[in-house]
């Protein structure tokens, strides 16, 4: 019991990681659709929604990657993840399993969290004004 209650001194250091990795992951579909890479499905003329999404998985990923504005970047990006599950992959069938929507999903929620516990360790929004 000692060693788990030891482990929350590094609750800001594992939050901090768990924004880090999860803005590269989600960086790279704005990648994707914007630049081909890493090449896919994804590339192509994007127009509307299809833009919008993939510039806010680009800039929106890169600012929580550096922490920077974390948790109203977290509350757009949570939003357009739900909106792309209920518009993209709800259609397709009622079980995320089935319709593609795991990812969106995880997104979704993981930046709802960073709206309530903001950047943790690591993020240029923990500097101190001078």
């Amino acid at each position: 019991m000692k060693l788990i209650e030891g482990l929350s001194r590094y609750q800001p250091q594992a939050l901090g990681v768990l924004r880090i990795m999860t803005a590269l992951q989600f960086t790279e579909h704005g990648t994707q659709k914007l630049f081909n890479f890493p090449a896919g499905a994804h590339a192509g003329a994007l127009t509307g929604l299809a833009l919008t999404s993939a510039i806010l998985e680009f800039a929106g990923g890169i600012l929580l990657a550096l922490g920077l504005l974390t948790r109203p970047v977290a509350f757009l990006l949570c939003g357009e993840m739900a909106i792309a599950y209920f518009m993209a992959h709800f259609p397709r069938d009622f079980f995320p399993v089935n319709n593609g929507g795991d990812a969106a999903i995880s997104f979704c929620f993981i930046f709802l969290y960073l709206v309530f516990a903001g950047p943790g360790a690591f993020a240029l929004d923990n500097r101190r004004s001078a």
